[in-house]
């Protein structure tokens, strides 16, 4: 265990391994020990920023969590931190004053992500106050260093923990999607902390998507990577039984089945038009949505996604898929409506009819904006808080 950061600070660490491995192992650069840590520019050090500074709460969920926490004064400095497998020194971008983002040398490539250097980064400069742990996590070394700190995790995607047992039992607060999940931790770690709470649909920011009244040219939209698990096959099996005077549109921002799925919609004449991979800037996701009439969401094995509030802040009622294991608590009669997989195409004729009756935005800014989920975050950061100080003097 190690002393807290100077200044209050929130890290989230992604489930996102960046770079690619070197053609030879054995060139890759030994991992940075603490005496090259103390020797890096001023700039780059972590709890650094400007401490009164307030940032815009914008981005993807990866920046939105910690961003909100900046913005209610929860935290001063947040920093996002990547595992890194490629050639030359990982990377460290400062986006404001408030938010860095740094990336750290695996030890191996395989989940949980375990990093001699990012755990030689937390002895010299202290522990982050808030740990936010994501997807596939990391090695149980860096949580037992961590202990000071208030972990949260979040699987973001269906599976209610993505990691062993040995790393789970360090996490203070397991963030889900569904009763379900908070069942499945609670059956393991009996008496564990969780809260339906999903990051990406909850700590939704009330700009960056938004109505712009412009033509709706396209009935139907569906931004979602090029996966399995986005089970595209469910909206082209009803396309494929509509009129095709029925026009959707698909964006990726990434995906190994693009490809596959351009083809079956030419040889199913399928009225679809495609954009991606690669993704586009919010803005342009932002235009293209307001083409659409409303949005959908095919999955069932998948976590919340952000873009169930996302369509529905620019204005877009959402017909879901009545299987989604996790998120349709964001599906109310004012928002949208779900079918299953064997009545999706009735569905589609339907919303395409009655899409101008639903108020979806106005549902967002009641209930699931940032500023509405970061008071009940922030509580329950405050109870464990608490707790912990209490356990502490207890063993004095």
């Amino acid at each position: 265990m190690v002393a807290l950061s100077e200044r209050r600070s929130v890290v989230v660490i992604s489930d996102w391994v960046d770079g690619w491995p070197p053609a030879d192992p054995s060139t890759a650069p030994a991992p940075r020990d603490g005496s090259a840590w103390r020797a890096l520019d001023p700039a780059s050090r972590p709890w650094m920023g400007t401490a009164d500074h307030r940032e815009p709460v914008a981005g993807g969920y990866l920046e939105r969590l910690p961003l909100a926490l900046v913005a209610a004064g929860i935290v001063e400095q947040a920093e996002i931190w990547h595992h890194w497998r490629g050639e030359g020194d990982p990377p460290f971008h400062r986006d404001s004053p408030v938010l860095a983002r740094r990336a750290f040398r695996l030890d191996h490539d395989h989940a949980p992500f375990a990093s001699t250097e990012m755990i030689d980064f937390v002895r010299t400069f202290g522990a982050p106050h808030i740990l936010v742990v994501l997807g596939l996590g990391v090695a149980p070394e860096l949580l037992a260093l961590c202990e000071s700190s208030i972990i949260l995790y979040n699987s973001i995607d269906a599976p209610s923990l993505r990691v062993p047992p040995e790393v789970s039992e360090h996490f203070d607060l397991v963030i889900t999607g569904a009763q379900w999940q908070s069942d499945e931790v609670e059956a393991r770690h009996p008496g564990m902390r969780t809260a339906i709470l999903p990051v990406g649909p909850e700590f939704a920011a009330i700009d960056q998507f938004r109505p712009l009244g412009t033509p709706k040219d396209v009935d139907l939209i569906y931004v979602a990577a090029a996966q399995p698990y986005k089970r595209h096959d469910i909206l082209f099996d009803a396309l494929a039984q509509l009129p095709r005077d029925v026009r959707a549109l698909c964006l990726f921002g990434y995906g190994e089945d693009a490809d596959a799925l351009r083809q079956r919609a030419r040889d199913q004449n399928l009225s679809i038009e495609f954009v991606g991979p690669p993704g586009v800037p919010i803005d342009e996701v932002n235009r293209l949505m307001n083409r659409a009439k409303f949005g959908v969401v095919c999955g069932i094995d998948d976590g919340a996604p952000a873009i169930l509030t996302e369509y529905m802040l620019a204005g877009l009622p959402v017909l879901a898929n009545a299987g989604l294991r996790c998120g349709l608590q964001f599906i109310l009669p004012e928002t949208g409506m779900t079918a299953s997989t064997t009545g999706f195409a009735d569905a589609i004729l339907t919303m395409r009819e009655t899409y101008a009756e639903f108020r979806p935005r106005a549902a967002v800014l009641e209930r699931w904006t940032w500023q509405h989920s970061v008071v009940r975050l922030g509580a329950i950061i405050q109870q464990i808080h608490d707790a912990k100080q209490l356990h502490l003097h207890s063993q004095v």
